[in-house]
């Protein structure tokens, strides 16, 4: 049977749950982030995504979930994904697989970004209400490891990605948290990323350029895990950083992560011994991965990312509030 629009639900309905760094603009909800999730549920059979992909010379790889079914790879090139059920109540999960970091995702117009405008739903379906998140804020940035680059194969390009394999997206969901996981390739601290992204000192508090990061709550938790990409890294360098996180979250426990490979951990201990903060503490992740747990001896497997957040876990219930 043909399609029958019915209801048409703008992005910003209270029915639907945005998870992660999203910026809204009229009419649609933005992101350039992997790991980023949109979930609602609805009573009928059938249901349309709607995405504005203008301008896109890349598609964003999406994975949709309903209910117990295993998730649907979409590269979004079209701006409408229909969706069909057996007549019933129904779960719709869709997260984030990858925004292409090789193209532009910071400067609209994108040339890579998840541009969501909505669902149309057929005249039998109807969207509920769902619940909304309960459990801690969790925000992570860092660059391509949190990102999910190569993390499923040594392919460059989105198909090797996956931001839902990274130890950042699996130690939120280990939490129960509502995940803010921010990662942009070849980003340091006060390095440039790919997609004309900016240094992570720059970027903190955007969504993209011209989008601010508003938040509805505090974080219980950020986590940092930037530096790895900075050729050279003074603690000044990391101290404002971290500074500019605090001026955001007066009470949030700030966790800085070294680099997996050790690089800079010196230099971030000593920057957070110089801040002298008791809501900031210092994981030294060194030795966490091997480079067998790579795909380029750089870049985390998904085997590699499980590790690691097998030993982030418990640090976090350690040295925050966070529990499980």
């Amino acid at each position: 049977m043909p399609f029958e629009p019915g209801e048409v639900v703008a992005p910003s309905d209270p029915r639907i749950v945005l998870e992660g760094q999203w910026g809204q603009q009229p009419g649609v909800a933005i992101t350039v982030n992997s790991g980023s999730r949109i979930s609602f549920s609805f009573a009928g059979e059938r249901l349309q995504l709607l995405f504005d992909t203008e301008g896109l010379t890349v598609a964003p790889h999406l994975w949709i979930t309903v209910d117990d079914g295993e998730p649907e790879l979409h590269l979004i090139d079209d701006p409408v994904v229909e969706l069909s059920a057996p007549t019933g109540q129904h779960r719709v999960e869709v997260v984030v697989k990858d925004v292409n970091e090789h193209v532009n995702r910071w400067n609209p117009p994108f040339e890579c970004a998840v541009v969501f405008a909505g669902l149309v739903l057929d005249v039998n379906s109807r969207l509920r209400l769902s619940g909304r998140p309960v459990g801690p804020r969790l925000e992570f940035y860092g660059d391509s490891i949190t990102q999910g680059v190569q993390s499923l194969s040594s392919h460059s390009e989105s198909e090797g990605a996956d931001g839902t394999t990274t130890y950042a997206y699996l130690t939120a969901r280990a939490f129960g948290a509502t995940s803010y996981q921010v990662g942009f390739g070849s980003q340091g601290i006060s390095k440039p990323g790919n997609g004309e992204v900016p240094a992570g000192v720059d970027s903190f508090g955007w969504n993209f350029a011209g989008s601010p990061a508003e938040r509805v709550e505090p974080a219980d938790v950020v986590v940092i895990n930037l530096g790895v990409n900075d050729p050279t890294l003074e603690p000044e360098e990391y101290s404002g950083y971290v500074t500019r996180v605090r001026s955001a979250y007066p009470e949030t426990t700030i966790v800085a992560l070294t680099p997996f490979s050790g690089k800079h951990a010196e230099t971030i201990q000593a920057a957070v011994k110089s801040l002298d903060d008791p809501n900031l503490v210092c994981i030294d992740s060194t030795g966490w991965i091997t480079e067998d747990d790579c795909t380029d001896l750089v870049h985390p497997t998904a085997a590699g990312h499980a590790k690691i957040a097998a030993l982030l876990i418990p640090a976090l219930e350690e040295h925050t509030s966070l529990r499980r």
